[in-house]
């Protein structure tokens, strides 16, 4: 999966920052350039799945292609910020809390978002937040993985279809089937019976859809959110999810307006590198080049 590069010349006198969002299924990266007079500019986004290789090796590689592409060297950046699993990225200068970064990052993607619904490879989470993305509150599904993106990708091999499939195919539904199982193992036992009935494809995807949809809206409501919540991680290009979490949410007379973006699955390495430019800032007041490692 890639996402597309934007890349800007950088005028003189500003920070450049990397983040970094290691999670279970991908790699994703945001470079950005800050100066005080302009705001966060970003140069350059990247998306790379792991495929069963060495995280640590695509991080790497994905980082080295990424700072060549946007012109840069590794000495010009001002902070490497990561976050999810990135305490295993060796050439980090921070790292920062998921709930933290996925806040940030969605509050720059959607200004008008008080909340957050991440929903990843094995976990979903909600968080609650300000204007200023200050977390107020956070939840995670504590079910097993159900209500996963590995999940869905283990059905989707089942059914024969590719996630980029399942959201347009959910659509086409007009009888779901219900799958009530949060247990991993017995929903896609519920799967195998429902194909060997004869349930459609849309229809399974559909129901499985309304049952992660019900349990992440109770998810939110747990918080007590209310507005705008936008959609991150994996999933949030799933539009047959996304439909379902508006029909959940008007069902269970919750006032939540579900919102995604198209670089929600890069909320997390938003978030980081915009964490790590602060972070940076906050440095230089002090007269430190933490990135150097030494005094300025």
């Amino acid at each position: 999966m890639s996402v597309p590069v934007r890349i800007a010349e950088p005028p003189a006198a500003e920070l450049r920052v990397a983040g970094i969002d290691v999670g279970t299924a991908a790699i994703k990266l945001v470079l950005l350039a800050d100066r005080p007079d302009a705001g966060p500019r970003v140069l350059l986004t990247r998306c790379e799945r792991i495929r069963r290789r060495d995280p640590q090796r695509v991080v790497e590689e994905l980082f080295d292609e990424a700072i060549a592409s946007a012109g840069l060297a590794r000495e010009e950046l001002s902070y490497v910020a990561t976050t999810g699993e990135g305490e295993m990225v060796r050439f980090r200068t921070g790292h920062f809390y998921g709930m933290t970064t996925h806040a940030r990052g969605g509050l720059f993607l959607d200004r008008e978002s008080r909340g957050v619904l991440d929903i990843g490879a094995l976990h979903c989470r909600a968080v609650a937040m300000d204007e200023r993305s200050r977390v107020l509150g956070y939840r995670m599904t504590s079910q097993c993985a159900s209500g996963s993106g590995q999940f869905l990708e283990n059905i989707c091999r089942y059914l024969g279809v590719s996630l980029d499939e399942i959201g347009p195919l959910s659509l086409q539904a007009d009888a779901p089937e219900a799958c009530s199982s949060i247990c991993a193992v017995l929903a896609e036992t519920d799967v195998i019976n429902m194909v060997s009935r004869g349930i459609s494809a849309p229809n399974i995807i559909a129901g499985i859809h309304q049952s992660m949809a019900g349990r992440y809206v109770k998810l939110l409501s747990s918080l007590g959110i209310e507005g705008v919540v936008l959609v991150t991680g994996g999933l949030a290009a799933d539009v047959g999810l996304l439909s379902a979490l508006r029909e959940a949410a008007a069902g269970q007379k919750k006032s939540i307006e579900l919102r995604t973006h198209a670089e929600s699955a890069l909320a997390g390495a938003y978030g980081a590198a915009l964490w790590g430019d602060f972070r940076a800032r906050k440095l230089a007041t002090l007269g430190l080049d933490l990135a150097a490692g030494r005094a300025a």
